[in-house]
């Protein structure tokens, strides 16, 4: 009689072991896929950045350094998403977020650029693809503490441990892309 119940204890705990494993699984790929969707979305805006410069471009009196500071965040943007490097990637979003802003400040100064219908689509795509992306990163923050709390409770950690599941990084912003937008200094700067 011990050696069934020692039997069905055994296999509860193996059943039971499973059923960890596989939601631990089907967390992590929650997480893959929501990364995978903010990086469609910065691919499809890395690639409007330059038609946006080159349109701005076209106006040869446009600031030079605002177009200069968007192509440097465009790049970190790049090489921070590629790495797949998170927190890297959240200071470079900031960045590219600033540039964005100061581009867009600056093009309220020059009225036939304003007036482009090439730059107003360019920008609407542009701003479209930005409050997207600040969607999914929502989604991939909520995946990942969804995962992050299972890999840290008690029993699933056990199994996390032992199936080498780990933490995830949140896409977390720097303190200045969280404050509110000064544009006195947009407009002055």
């Amino acid at each position: 009689m011990a050696g069934w119940i020692a039997g069905g204890l055994l296999v509860f705990f193996l059943l039971y072991g499973v059923l960890l494993y596989n939601g631990l699984v089907g967390l992590k790929h929650g997480v893959a896929r929501a990364w995978a969707n903010i990086d469609v979305l910065l691919r499809q805006r890395h690639d409007e950045l330059p038609k946006l410069v080159e349109v701005c471009r076209q106006y040869q009196q446009f600031e030079q350094a605002t177009l200069e500071r968007v192509i440097s965040a465009r790049a970190g943007v790049a090489a921070a998403r590629a790495s797949q490097d998170i927190p890297a990637l959240g200071v470079a979003e900031g960045e590219l977020r600033a540039g964005l802003g100061r581009l867009f400040a600056v093009a309220e100064a020059y009225p036939e650029l304003r007036a482009s219908e090439h730059f107003m689509q360019l920008q609407t795509r542009i701003s479209g693809l930005e409050n997207t992306i600040a969607d999914r990163r929502e989604l991939y923050n909520e995946a990942v503490n969804l995962n992050n709390v299972r890999v840290e409770q008690f029993p699933d950690l056990i199994v996390a441990r032992t199936c080498g599941f780990e933490l995830k990084p949140l896409l977390e912003f720097s303190a200045t892309e969280k404050t509110d937008v000064d544009l006195r200094a947009l407009f002055t700067s």
